[in-house]
C-alpha cells in the first residue's frame, strides 16, 4: 500500500474544490500541475481527502489498542484521537501508557472488571456518518431526509434525460437560444453540444469539441479545463474558454473557427456581446480582452486589476464591467485607456457580476458574504444586501417584474451561496423577499424560467429544486448522481439542463 505525492495534492486539490475554496483550488492545482497527474477524478468519490483520514485515524487508535503479540487489549481508547494527536508520537505513547495502567488497575481483584470499556462509536467527533460514509468536510445529517417533497414535486426518472460522455466534472452548460442544443464544458478538456430538439432522428447525439494545443507540429489535448461557454445570440456560434489560456470559437456544427490567444493564463469567464461583433473574455492574468469575433484579434485588452479578474458582464455592446480577487470591479468601454467607473466596497473576492436587464444596475456577490448593487451615477453601492452566512457564489436577475404577466412588477435578483441557501430579493426595495432553503450544501447555480415565474437552482446536494418566484414554493425536484455545478433554461422554458461533478449532464422535461 503506497501513495504517491501526485495523489496526495490531487486529494488535496478536490478537498478544497468541494469546500468551495475555488481560488485555492485553482492556485494549488496550477503549482502542483494536477493536470498532468494521469488521475481520472470522475473515480474518485466525493470526500475522499476526509475519508482517508478517517480511516488512518481508526488504524493510529487500533495499533494504540494492540498488544506487542497481536492481541487486542481488552479496553478501547477512552476519547477518540484528534487528527493532530494522531501524528504526535508522544502523544500516542502516553495514550497507550494510559491504557496499559487503566488495565493493571482493572486487573486488580476489587476493581470492577470492564466497567469502563467503551463501546466503539458509530459516529466520531460529532460528525455524522452518511451512508456509511463518515465526511468531516460537513455535518451531513441530511442525505436520508433530504427530499422531505412531496411526490407531486418530484421528477420522475421518465421526465429525465441522462447524457453521459463527458470523462470529468461538468462545470457548465449553456442552452443554445434559437434551439434545443445544450452546450457542456468539462474538466477532460472538451465542450460537448448535445442535440435535444424532438425532430432529431438521433436522439440526443453529441459532438465533442476537443480542445487541442500545438505541440511538436500536431494537436495534442490541452488536458485543462473547459472553465466557461456562452453562445452568440443568433445561436450559430459557441464561444469556449479554458484553463490552456484560449479563448474557441466553434460553429454550432462543433467546428473549430478560430482561436483567441493573447492570455497568459486561465480564463475563469467570456460573454459574446449582443451584436455578436465582439467576445469578451476574463483571465488570472489580470487582464480582461475585448475580441473581434470575426478576425479573431484581440481589440484591447485592459489591464487595470491587481489580480486575477474572475467574471465580467457587457453593459451594452461596447461597455462592460469587470470584477476580481482585488475585490475591485472596474466598468471600462472599448476606446477608453481608462476605467470609466471603478466600484469599491467590497471586503473579499469578488465572485460574480451582472447588469441588470435595463443595463442601469449592476449586482454583484463576493466571499465577504454580501451582495451589492452598484449605479453608474453614485460612487458607492446603492444597495448593501447582508442576509447569507457564507460565500455568495453567484446571482442572477430576473428577465422582467418575475412571476408575473406585469411588465411593470419590480425585478428580483436570485442569489446563490454556500450557506446553503438561495435567497431572493426585491432590488427597488432592498429586501430579501424569499428564502429558499431546501438544499443541504453550497448552492452553486441559479437560473430564472424565460418568463421570470420560476428560479431553477443547482447545489452539491446532487439536488436541482425549481421554486416558484412569486411564492417561494418549491415546485418540483430532482435528484442526480453528482454535486450540480450549473443549471440554465432553454428559451422555451420547458426545460432544464444540469451539470455534475460525476461527469453527467441532465434534462428535466418539465411540460405537464
Amino acid at each position: 500500500m503506497s501513495i504517491t505525492s501526485d495523489e496526495v495534492n490531487f486529494l488535496v486539490y478536490r478537498y478544497l474544490q468541494e469546500s468551495g475554496f475555488s481560488h485555492s483550488a485553482f492556485t494549488f492545482g496550477i503549482e502542483s500541475h494536477i493536470s498532468q497527474s494521469s488521475i481520472n477524478g470522475a473515480l474518485v468519490p466525493p470526500a475522499a481527502l476526509i475519508s482517508v483520514l478517517q480511516k488512518g485515524l481508526q488504524y493510529v487508535e487500533a495499533e494504540i489498542s494492540i498488544n506487542e503479540d497481536g492481541t487486542l487489549f481488552d479496553g478501547r481508547p477512552i476519547e477518540s484521537l484528534s487528527l493532530v494527536d494522531a501524528v504526535m508520537p508522544d502523544v500516542v505513547h502516553t495514550r497507550q501508557q494510559a491504557i496499559r495502567d487503566k488495565l493493571d488497575q482493572q486487573q486488580k481483584p476489587n476493581s470492577s472488571s470492564n466497567s469502563t470499556a467503551v463501546q466503539p462509536h458509530a459516529t466520531k467527533n460529532g460528525e455524522t456518518a452518511v451512508n456509511g460514509e463518515e465526511n468531516g468536510t460537513h455535518t451531513l445529517n441530511n442525505h436520508v431526509e433530504a427530499m422531505e417533497v412531496d411526490g407531486e414535486v418530484q421528477i420522475p426518472a421518465s421526465k429525465a434525460t441522462v447524457l453521459r460522455g463527458h470523462e470529468s466534472e461538468v462545470f457548465i452548460c449553456a442552452w443554445n437560444p434559437v434551439t434545443d442544443l445544450l452546450a457542456s464544458g468539462s474538466g477532460d478538456s472538451t465542450a460537448r453540444i448535445w442535440n435535444l430538439n424532438e425532430n432529431s432522428n438521433s436522439g440526443s447525439t453529441q459532438l465533442v469539441l476537443r480542445h487541442c494545443i500545438r505541440e511538436g507540429g500536431q494537436d495534442v489535448p490541452s488536458n485543462k479545463d473547459v472553465t466557461s461557454l456562452d453562445w452568440n445570440s443568433e445561436g450559430t456560434l459557441l464561444a469556449t474558454g479554458s484553463y490552456d489560456g484560449f479563448a474557441r470559437i466553434w460553429t454550432k456544427d462543433g467546428n473549430l473557427s478560430s482561436t483567441l490567444g493573447q492570455h497568459k493564463g486561465p480564463i475563469f469567464a467570456l460573454k459574446w456581446n449582443k451584436k455578436g461583433n465582439s467576445i469578451l473574455s476574463a483571465g488570472v492574468d489580470k487582464t480582461t480582452i475585448i475580441w473581434d469575433a470575426h478576425t479573431g484579434e484581440a481589440k484591447q485588452q485592459f489591464p487595470f486589476h491587481s489580480a486575477p479578474a474572475l467574471d465580467v458582464d457587457w453593459q451594452n455592446n461596447t461597455t462592460f464591467a469587470s470584477c476580481s480577487t482585488d475585490m475591485c470591479i472596474h466598468v471600462c468601454r472599448l476606446g477608453s485607456e481608462r476605467p470609466l467607473k471603478t466600484f469599491q466596497g467590497h471586503t473579499n473576492e469578488v465572485n460574480a457580476i451582472k447588469w441588470d436587464p435595463s443595463g442601469m444596475l449592476l449586482a454583484s456577490c463576493s466571499d465577504d458574504m454580501t451582495l451589492k448593487i452598484w449605479s453608474m451615477k453614485h460612487d458607492s453601492c446603492v444597495h448593501d444586501l447582508q442576509a447569507h452566512n457564507k460565500e455568495i457564489y453567484t446571482i442572477k436577475w430576473s428577465p422582467t417584474g418575475a412571476g408575473s404577466n406585469n411588465p411593470n412588477a419590480n425585478i428580483l435578483l436570485a442569489s446563490a451561496s454556500f450557506d446553503s441557501t438561495v435567497r431572493l430579493w426585491d432590488v427597488e426595495r432592498g429586501v430579501c423577499i424569499h428564502t429558499l432553503t431546501k438544499h443541504q450544501e453550497p448552492v452553486y447555480s441559479v437560473a430564472f424560467s424565460p418568463d421570470g415565474k420560476f428560479l431553477a437552482s443547482g447545489s452539491f446536494d446532487k439536488c436541482v429544486h425549481i421554486w416558484d418566484t412569486l411564492s417561494g414554493a418549491l415546485v418540483n425536484s430532482y435528484r442526480g448522481t453528482g454535486g450540480i455545478f450549473e443549471v440554465c433554461w432553454n428559451s422555451v422554458g420547458d426545460k432544464v439542463g444540469a451539470s455534475a461533478s460525476d461527469g453527467s449532464v441532465c434534462v428535466l422535461d418539465l411540460r405537464k
